[in-house]
């Protein structure tokens, strides 16, 4: 029968947590592995301070370290394990082998006539009536190591005892199972049962449904997008399929009011800002405030579109407000990717657009749908000269030309920013349709887009690309959206945004729509990761591919490709593309007029007299034609008369 014993010294339970802690700690100790860039970012000043500022933002500072949650949970768990690592290495097990032979201090094989000599030596040395107790010795201890010694001597001379030893390892028999429960024993102790209970009930009645219904009823909450649900709704019921950029900032307003519910920043600073931005807008901030309805008392909406617009006109915000600005701004980020799903799952062209520009807007801190602020994105470049060199300058190239002609201190800074701009080239774009030449009506069809990033004023142009069949049908046939690249293939990094609170990497979007009826053929793709163009190899670039299945009817589509930076403004290629339905009959009248043209014999070959004799087709011969056969036998003719008249002479 076996005894359950409670592990009264803990051992078996600190395995346990031993064991549970590791699985716990290592996956979230191993730091995330980011993709290595071979090209590194923005290299102008802003940008360089910029990154400097976050980094130690991130890491804080000697009088004020800033450590993350996760941080201090990981130190922790990993001062916990050592802990318990310690206490199990330094507990001493009692799980001893009975040995009879190393309790006499004899070695095994010893004789039986050996045993008993050496038996009678220890009796007369440990016998209790021989031995004289010391100070650390009670008459207890001493018997007890007597009985040990005689319980070993029977267990090698007496064949009985001896058996049980041998069988049982024991030399009293069959002993009792002993099982240990990884449970400390004051655990199960009466006089702790209130309190062992009180921890179950707290864990199992209150932590654990208040996790449950906190994750239940916060999903329930929010979209897939992250936003509110009630921010979703205000959407739908506010935008429109003409809804343009003005229109989506409103619609984003009115949004703050559930995403930033508890917003507290002075009353002075705020209205102090709003006074700037009342200043620069004039009416347009009136009408602003008019549509977010920040004037009914809703005071978090009126925080948020401030701080909004505050980043938006580059004005200076305080050191307590900027906290608050930042979170606003990422917040911002989420709400547009909210606005513009919505936007897109009505087929709304329009709004879609105005979604997607605005992201590069804020990202550059510049005021929306004002395309001639585009040179303000560069560093030391004021507003106004960008609305005055966006028409002398059409080129950025000539902008950085004109900088450097005139010893401007600014021009290299530009040059630096330009760099790295990431103009878009789109190489090629084409309708496409796995081992068919034509598209047929309801077939799959895959936009194919080739995409390469030129600098402005780098040395490398756009060439021609040489056309690789081979890779374009491996690509066709794959199942990912993106060409996968070599390793060392140069990519985008991190974008000149100097005003954006984070480390910005840039991204596109590829949208297909139909500008006519203003509606977005395909839900749109957001790419990122395009190879710059490189000097050794011009001709770089990365496909990209949209599946969607074509219309049942025989017609045609003149359309629109349009790729969207999110970072920069004004960067955006559109190209017309026309996707033509064939009929089928038309696919089969060019394979039967291929296959005609190889099969089809001439009518005054051997070959085709035979077909006709058994009723074959040939291939007529036109008039006026000579054959092969009478051209060989004109020759013939001419050689034969050359050589009868070189004879006769």
């Amino acid at each position: 029968m076996a005894n359950y014993n409670y592990d009264e010294a803990g051992n078996m339970a600190a395995y346990f947590f031993l064991t549970s802690l590791l699985i716990v700690l290592v996956p979230f100790s191993i730091p995330s592995s980011s993709k290595s860039q071979p090209t590194s970012g923005c290299a102008c000043q802003e940008c360089v301070e910029h990154r400097n500022q976050l980094r130690k933002f991130e890491s804080g500072s000697i009088f004020s370290p800033k450590h993350h949650k996760k941080t201090f949970a990981l130190a922790i768990g990993w001062a916990f394990f050592a802990y318990l690592a310690y206490k199990i290495a330094t507990t001493e097990t009692e799980t001893k082998v009975y040995n009879p032979f190393e309790i006499l201090g004899i070695s095994t094989g010893t004789s039986v006539k050996d045993i008993k000599s050496h038996y009678k030596k220890l009796s007369k040395i440990f016998h209790p009536d021989k031995v004289k107790l010391t100070v650390n010795e009670t008459i207890e201890t001493v018997e007890a190591r007597f009985v040990e010694i005689t319980k070993a001597y029977k267990s090698l001379t007496d064949e009985t005892i001896r058996e049980n030893w041998e069988r049982y390892g024991h030399p009293d028999g069959r002993q009792e199972i002993s099982m240990g429960i990884a449970l400390p024993k004051w655990i199960v102790e009466g006089k702790n049962n209130i309190w062992v209970l009180g921890v179950y009930g707290v864990i199992f009645g209150v932590a654990l449904p208040f996790l449950v219904g906190n994750w239940w009823f916060g999903n329930r909450s929010r979209t897939k997008d992250g936003a509110n649900t009630r921010s979703a709704a205000t959407y739908f019921k506010m935008l429109s399929e003409d809804s343009g950029m003005d229109d989506v900032l409103g619609s984003l307003g009115r949004t703050y009011e559930w995403e930033r519910p508890n917003v507290s920043v002075a009353e002075k600073e705020l209205k102090d800002l709003e006074a700037a931005i009342s200043k620069r807008l004039g009416d347009k901030w009136t009408s602003v405030r008019k549509v977010a309805e920040v004037d009914q008392g809703r005071d978090s909406r009126r925080v948020a579109l401030t701080l909004l617009y505050a980043h938006l006109l580059r004005l200076p915000v305080s050191s307590s407000l900027r906290k608050e600005q930042s979170q606003t701004l990422l917040q911002t980020q989420t709400l547009l990717t909210s606005l513009l799903n919505i936007a897109i799952s009505r087929n709304w062209l329009i709004p879609t657009l105005a979604a997607m520009r605005l992201h590069s807007y804020i990202a550059q801190a510049l005021n929306p749908g004002q395309s001639t602020l585009k040179y303000a994105q560069l560093p030391g470049i004021s507003e106004s000269e960008s609305e005055e060199w966006i028409h002398k300058y059409p080129l950025l190239s000539d902008l950085v030309l004109s900088l450097e002609e005139k010893g401007d201190e600014r021009a290299r800074e530009v040059k630096k920013a330009a760099s790295k701009w990431g103009k878009v080239d789109l190489v090629e774009t084409s309708f496409q349709v796995i081992d068919d030449r034509v598209v047929t009506p309801s077939s799959i069809v895959y936009l194919v887009v080739k995409l390469r990033l030129t600098p402005p004023t780098g040395p490398v142009q756009p060439e021609p690309v040489k056309v690789n069949e081979r890779r374009n049908y491996d690509f066709l046939i794959s199942k990912k959206d993106a060409e996968d690249i070599a390793a060392d293939t140069p990519l985008s990094s991190s974008a000149h945004a100097p005003h954006w609170p984070t480390d910005r990497r840039p991204s596109w979007w590829v949208v297909l729509g139909d500008p006519k009826s203003g509606k977005v053929v395909v839900p749109p793709m957001k790419i990122n990761d395009i190879p710059y163009a490189d000097a050794a190899h011009p001709d770089i670039y990365r496909s990209y591919k949209l599946q969607f299945q074509a219309p049942p009817n025989v017609t045609s589509f003149p359309w629109r490709v349009y790729i969207v930076s999110d970072t920069f403004v004004g960067e955006e290629v559109a190209q017309e593309i026309t996707l033509r339905i064939d009929d089928i009959s038309v696919l089969e009248e060019q394979d039967a007029n291929v296959e005609d043209d190889i099969s089809d014999p001439e009518e005054d070959s051997l070959a085709g007299q035979m077909a006709m004799m058994r009723g074959g087709s040939v291939k007529k011969r036109a008039e006026g034609e000579e054959s092969d056969d009478d051209e060989s036998s004109t020759d013939d003719d001419k050689q034969s008369e050359d050589e009868s008249s070189s004879d006769s002479d």
